[in-house]
């Protein structure tokens, strides 16, 4: 992982966090505990977070007006969000 800033570190093991929640409740499980589907959704996350423009300054994912996800994988986020969400403690 080559995150560049504090920041969007935080913001990348939140959606980790997230992800294992989801996973752990949704599929079957790897050996690191998320499916193929799962960990191919996190790739892709921390490519777009590793391409973010904003950097330390980055909005939270609904405030931000640029959409870097791509339809179907702005779905799945939101669909992992809206779950695991709630279920973080």
């Amino acid at each position: 992982m080559t995150l560049a800033t504090p920041r969007l570190l935080r913001e990348h093991r939140t959606m980790q966090c997230m992800v294992a929640i989801y996973c752990r409740d949704h599929h079957s499980h790897g050996a690191d505990g998320t499916c193929d589907e799962c960990r191919e959704f996190l790739d892709y996350a921390e490519r777009r977070l590793e391409k973010c423009p904003y950097g330390e300054t980055k909005p939270t994912c609904a405030k931000c007006p640029i959409h870097c996800y791509k339809p179907a994988q702005r779905e799945q986020a939101r669909v992992i969000m809206r779950y695991a969400g709630t279920r973080m403690t």
